[in-house]
């Protein structure tokens, strides 16, 4: 097997980075990851490094995994700040770093790229070329983000640690329409809801739907003056620029949507939204003032409804955010897998992710309590 290390998803065909990353899943195709470079958003000057691995066997490609080398940790999902410390009060340089994710998207999905699903030594092979890539890179450790379940077990049998943490999602159980989700509701929380939604219809808020291949640019400067504008109040600026929009939505067109709130004919909220055959996706969201209750509306309801409209199985809004609960996302646990090149940290980090994951369960328990759903039609 011939490893190869890539300073650019472009010196990767595309058609054969898809065949083994599939094109259900809009944010592992070739597409994105190349527009995230192109457009500049990930590259050294900000940080991320490409250093992509691929495996070939007989001229062909059988196995894939993106990478990158960090020389931070922002942009990350997984926050390892704390352990970046530790480093530093010992002496240590903790960057660079390598990540296995999808740059600023914390969206789980498969890490291991294989050709054939059950091709175990390409799994090995690629580990171990990460391994082997962090040692001649001098880079302290790696961290694969977001992995599907079904690899913990490839990442553990590699000597890596897994970690547990939870995010909030949305289950469709064959809604007809919003009226029956929300019947599924306790009498008080039902109540709740309804009176969000009331509350933006009163102040004579409307929504309006635009697919990929039909935002043109003048949309996707409004949209990303909304988006700015919010990531401007966080004291932040948005991962992607617009000319990365622009491309993806030109470059994925099915996989892209957004939601217009307006009033008075002008558009005063925006949210960005990507698909796969079974899963929406929240993203970005921007608006130009405080309006009551028009984040969760434009943000969840409308994804909800959307969902349901379309037949869409799961809805992944983002991270954190127990405030979800209430509006019917359920947790879920998610995993990331750690190695470490120094055993003294590798041991200490070992003990905590033990314990941290025993809290994760605890929070998964309590907060599962105040879902909203009647006992008879809980969701998990």
């Amino acid at each position: 097997m011939k490893v190869t290390v890539h300073d650019s998803i472009s010196t990767i065909a595309r058609d054969d980075w898809n065949q083994l990353a599939g094109t259900e899943y809009p944010f592992l195709r070739h597409e994105f990851l190349h527009l995230a470079e192109a457009s500049g958003c990930v590259s050294p000057e900000h940080g991320w490094t490409p250093r992509h691995l691929t495996i070939e066997s007989a001229g062909t490609l059988r196995a894939a995994m993106p990478f990158y080398q960090k020389s931070h940790s922002w942009g990350e999902f997984v926050f390892d700040w704390a352990w970046a410390q530790a480093y530093e009060q010992a002496g240590l340089s903790y960057y660079p770093k390598l990540i296995s994710a999808v740059p600023f998207t914390p969206a789980p999905s498969r890490r291991l790229l294989l050709a054939d699903r059950n091709d175990s030594d390409a799994a090995a092979a690629l580990l171990q070329a990460a391994i082997d890539l962090a040692r001649e890179s001098d880079c302290s450790s790696i961290h694969i983000q977001f992995p599907s379940n079904d690899e913990l077990p490839l990442f553990r049998e590699a000597g890596f640690l897994l970690r547990k943490d939870c995010q909030f999602h949305w289950h469709n159980r064959d809604y007809e329409d919003f009226d029956a989700f929300l019947a599924s509701f306790g009498s008080a929380k039902r109540k709740k809801a309804k009176r969000d939604r009331r509350r933006v219809q009163e102040n004579g808020i409307s929504f309006r739907r635009i697919r990929g291949a039909n935002i043109d640019a003048e949309t996707w400067s409004i949209v990303y003056s909304l988006i700015s504008r919010t990531f401007l109040i966080r004291g932040a600026v948005p991962y992607f620029n617009e000319a990365f929009f622009r491309g993806i939505s030109a470059e994925i067109p099915d996989g892209v949507l957004i939601v217009l709130a307006e009033k008075d004919s002008q558009t005063v909220a925006a949210a960005v939204f990507f698909e796969s055959a079974t899963t929406l996706y929240g993203r970005y969201w921007g608006s130009n003032a405080h309006y009551d209750a028009l984040h969760f509306e434009t943000c969840y309801y409308q994804g909800i409804d959307y969902c349901i409209e379309k037949g869409l199985q799961v809805f992944q809004p983002g991270t954190q955010g127990e405030h979800k609960i209430s509006r019917g996302f359920s947790p879920v646990a998610t995993w990331s897998a750690h190695w470490l090149a120094h055993p003294q940290f590798a041991h200490a980090i070992e003990h905590y992710l033990d314990e941290e994951a025993k809290h994760i369960d605890q929070y998964i328990d309590a907060v599962d309590l105040h879902s909203p759903y009647k006992r008879d039609g809980h969701q998990s």
